[in-house]
């Protein structure tokens, strides 16, 4: 019992002493987590694997390789515990990976949890995310978005012109993923957002035991699913990355609404 409680108390004071709003780490059953004060994990280090991805809905992420397997620039919005860019960086040793991160107090613990240092080929840029995306110079084969903070998701980072400068980022090949929180009261009006701009080419599902939605906007004008393709390319590249990725194809769909 002490060992539950200790953690717990420990965890409170860092709360007092940093302020509310301050991401803070845990380590709990080999796990090493980013949380803020709510206490809702934000990122999620297996410490036996460091460079694995631990949580189902950054897995399901990764379903991006079924529209592009083989980018060249991956973009992350949000670094967090840094388990998207890490993997991106593993296992793409072909793409450049670059993370945006607005708040400093997050970037501040990314040796805590393993994330490699800035290099020719990987890095990590404290910015907004917002201003970021409206340069008319970049370039990227792969948006991840999963920039949420203390409060939520932060307004500007799901608003119709930050989704308009996110498209005009991509490459023609490219596509977007986003996160979008299941206890997310607008996500319909996201979702709406993303297939305006991009011509209809949003398809999303829910990882296993969760939520979530996870979103994919594709900007090739010329594609559209063929299921039964997909499903086996799913299984391929599932196998090559370990990733359940049929899973994820078997639960993209386009709706008018999300379900519940």
């Amino acid at each position: 019992m002490a060992k539950r409680i200790l953690p717990a108390i420990r965890d409170f004071v860092q709360i007092l002493v940093d302020g509310w709003g301050k991401p803070c780490v845990r380590e709990d059953d080999g796990c090493r987590s980013l949380q803020f004060n709510d206490g809702a994990v934000q990122s999620s280090m297996r410490v036996s694997e460091p460079y694995e991805l631990d949580l189902g809905y950054t897995r399901a992420m990764m379903g991006f390789l079924l529209f592009n397997d083989e980018p060249q620039h991956i973009l992350l919005v949000g670094l967090g515990g840094g388990s998207l860019s890490k993997y991106c960086y593993h296992q793409f040793p072909q793409a450049r990976i670059t993370t945006l991160e607005i708040n400093p107090d997050v970037i501040a613990l990314r040796d805590e949890f393993l994330i490699p240092p800035d290099n020719e080929r990987f890095e990590v840029v404290q910015a907004d995310a917002a201003d970021y995306l409206a340069r008319s110079d970049l370039h990227a084969d792969v948006i991840l978005l999963d920039g949420y903070d203390a409060e939520g998701l932060p307004q500007s980072l799901c608003a119709e012109s930050f989704y308009s400068n996110c498209w005009q980022a991509l490459s023609t090949q490219g596509v977007l993923v986003a996160n979008l929180w299941g206890g997310e009261p607008n996500r319909g009006i996201y979702l709406n957002r993303l297939r305006g701009i991009f011509n209809g080419r949003v398809w999303w599902g829910k990882p296993r035991n969760s939520s979530n939605l996870i979103v994919f906007a594709v900007k090739n004008e010329h594609f559209y699913p063929q299921w039964s393709r997909l499903i086996a390319k799913a299984q391929t590249l599932g196998t090559r990355y370990r990733l359940d990725l049929t899973w994820v194809v078997k639960n993209m769909r386009l709706r008018e609404e999300p379900d519940s």
